[in-house]
C-alpha cells in the first residue's frame, strides 16, 4: 500500500482507506483491509458506524489511523466538545487521529466552532483538524479562527464522473498541501461494474484501459484518483471480497498517457 503524507504534518497515512457510510459488513471486511495496508477508516457520528469501527480496531489500534466527524447539526461550542467525547466511547479508544467538521452550517458561527476543535487538540484528544464538504470561501473563514493549528484536509466526493472540485478547490488544497479525502470515489461503484453492454464511450475507455492494466475498471478508477498529488480515496464495501479488490488499486500506477485518456474521456 502507497502513503501519502497528510497535510504538512509528516504522518503517512494510505492513499486508499476505508469508507463506512452505508457500511453494514461488520468487522471482517474492515480488519481485512487493515491486514492489506488501508489501515485508514473513515466513519462519523452521523453514519452510526462508530460502534463497529471500535470493534474492527479492538486491539489493534496502535496501527489504525482513525478519522471521524462531528455533524453539521452539532457544531455549538459544547455540542462540539460533547460529540467527540461520545465518539471515542464509541470508538473505544481515547484519541481521534483526525476530527472533521462534517459540513458547514452557518447557523452556528463558526468561530466557537474552531474554538472546540483547537480544545480539543489542547487536550489531546484530537490530533489534527479536518472539514468536509467546505468550499474554499469556508475553509479560509474556519482557518481564520484557528490559530494553533491547520485544517489538513478537507473530505468531498472526487470520482471520474464528478470532478467539479477541479476548478477551484482541488488546486487550492494542492497548493497548501491541504489532503483531499475523496468519498465516493466509484461513484455508488458505478465506476466498478462491467455492465453486460457498455454504451458511453468514456466507460469504453476505462474498460479498455482496465485490460490493459491487468486490472477490474474499479481499481483504475481508484487508482486515477490516487494519481492526484494529495488526493486519498475512501471507498465503502461491505465484503471481503470488494474490500481486497480495492486495496488492490494501490501498489502502481497508471501510465500518464492512461490518466490523460480517461481525463479525456471523463471531461
Amino acid at each position: 500500500m502507497e502513503l501519502k503524507e497528510l497535510g504538512k504534518t509528516g504522518v503517512m497515512i494510505p492513499e486508499i482507506g476505508l469508507g463506512t457510510w452505508r457500511y453494514r459488513g461488520g468487522a471482517e471486511p474492515l480488519r481485512e483491509g487493515i491486514e492489506l495496508g488501508a489501515a485508514l477508516i473513515d466513519t462519523a457520528e452521523g453514519y452510526y458506524t462508530e460502534d463497529v469501527v471500535g470493534e474492527a480496531v479492538e486491539g489493534i489500534r496502535d496501527k489504525v489511523f482513525i478519522a471521524t466527524k462531528v455533524s453539521g447539526r452539532r457544531l455549538g461550542y459544547d455540542d462540539v466538545l460533547q460529540s467527540a467525547e461520545e465518539s471515542l466511547y464509541k470508538l473505544g479508544t481515547d484519541y481521534i487521529d483526525l476530527y472533521q467538521i462534517h459540513w458547514p452550517n452557518p447557523t452556528y458561527p463558526i468561530r466557537e466552532t474552531m474554538q472546540a476543535m483547537g480544545e480539543l487538540v489542547d487536550r489531546g484528544l484530537v490530533r489534527f483538524i479536518g472539514v468536509s464538504n467546505f468550499d474554499i470561501d469556508d475553509m479560509e473563514e474556519a482557518q481564520s479562527f484557528l490559530n494553533n493549528y491547520p485544517i489538513v484536509s478537507n473530505q468531498v466526493c472526487y470520482n471520474l464522473n464528478d470532478r467539479s472540485i477541479e476548478r477551484d478547490l482541488l488546486p487550492y488544497c494542492e497548493e497548501r498541501d491541504i489532503t483531499v479525502l475523496a468519498y465516493t470515489p466509484l461513484d455508488d461503484g458505478n465506476l466498478a461494474k462491467k455492465p453486460r453492454l457498455i454504451k458511453s464511450n468514456s466507460m469504453k475507455i476505462l474498460d479498455k484501459i482496465s485490460e490493459q492494466t491487468g486490472k477490474t475498471m474499479g481499481q483504475v478508477a481508484l487508482n486515477w484518483c490516487t494519481s492526484r498529488k494529495n488526493v486519498i480515496a475512501i471507498p465503502k464495501s461491505n465484503s471481503v471480497e470488494r474490500t481486497i479488490e480495492n486495496c488492490g488499486s494501490s501498489g502502481w500506477r497508471l501510465s500518464p498517457e492512461q490518466i490523460m485518456r480517461l481525463d479525456e474521456a471523463f471531461s
